[in-house]
């Protein structure tokens, strides 16, 4: 999609995302779900810190080299159910041991730099229609909440679902709570619907993969996101839109100004930047 395409042209193709509906007609609040990697942001996000987290002492050359692979792997599109639970295994083994803090303040120090250049602003603009429609954001992700929550704060989501470790004194066990990917997205985004209220019928997701397939079918507008030829068929069979992200630019290019997701913000901050994010939208939309 050329760069001067007016967003309006691109947001009337889409048809219902930027009406507002009625009050009367629309009781029940609604939401858009969007996966992350290679859907909202041009990368795995979980690679992307795979440098930093050696340059902190808790990645090997060895290890270095193996989510290299991996990355490589995923953004080749390679990376099947089977290949994603591989990596899921290894990269569950990788953590065990790491101090929850350290992970923390690494992600918010190098947030900026290694996400940044990566964002889709296609993605970005939808979310900012879906806000303008009144509904809720929500990032769903198979990558930890630690990495998750705060790229969903700078991109100012209202929740997140995200995989969580297991941390026993501060520090990963290596074990999984839960593991956003698949099927579970689609029931963490069914509780969420329950514990928010969504109308999923009226709700929209969005994925590049196929993996995807159960939360796409979870809401009643579901949109495929630069697919390969096997979910683009699925995509055609069961009536899923097909978009094309082309364009990552600076999360810095929406947001203005950056407050909350400087450098050294914790995890606890980065929950404040999304409450300010919304708060912001809101009284814009005024």
């Amino acid at each position: 999609m050329p760069a001067a395409q007016p967003v309006v042209s691109r947001a009337a193709r889409l048809g219902p995302v930027t009406a507002q509906r009625p009050a009367a007609s629309r009781p029940r609040p609604t939401a858009a779900f969007f996966d992350l990697d290679k859907t909202v942001i041009a990368t795995s996000s979980v690679s992307a810190f795979s440098r930093p987290f050696a340059a902190g002492g808790l990645l090997s050359r060895r290890a270095m080299l193996r989510s290299a692979y991996a990355h490589v792997l995923y953004m080749a599109g390679g990376a099947d159910a089977e290949q994603t639970e591989r990596m899921r295994r290894t990269l569950s083994a990788l953590v065990e041991g790491w101090d929850v803090a350290q992970v923390s303040e690494i992600v918010a120090e190098t947030l900026h730099d290694l996400i940044d250049p990566y964002v889709y602003a296609e993605a970005v603009e939808l979310m900012a229609e879906h806000h303008a429609a009144g509904r809720d954001v929500v990032i769903v992700s198979a990558s930890g909440t630690e990495v998750v929550e705060p790229i969903a704060a700078a991109l100012g989501a209202d929740h997140v679902v995200a995989t969580r470790m297991e941390i026993v004194d501060g520090r990963y066990t290596g074990g999984i709570d839960f593991y956003a990917y698949g099927e579970n997205k689609a029931v963490a985004v069914r509780e969420l619907a329950a514990l928010h209220g969504y109308d999923l019928e009226e709700s929209y997701a969005y994925s590049d993969s196929i993996t995807d397939a159960p939360m796409l079918g979870a809401v009643g507008h579901g949109f495929v996101v630069n697919p390969d030829r096997t979910l683009r068929r699925l995509a055609a069979e069961e009536g899923w839109d097909v978009l094309t992200f082309t364009r990552p630019v600076a999360i810095e290019a929406f947001l203005t100004p950056r407050r909350g997701i400087a450098a050294g913000v914790a995890l606890a901050a980065a929950a404040g930047a999304i409450v300010w994010a919304v708060q912001r939208r809101r009284r814009a939309a005024r």
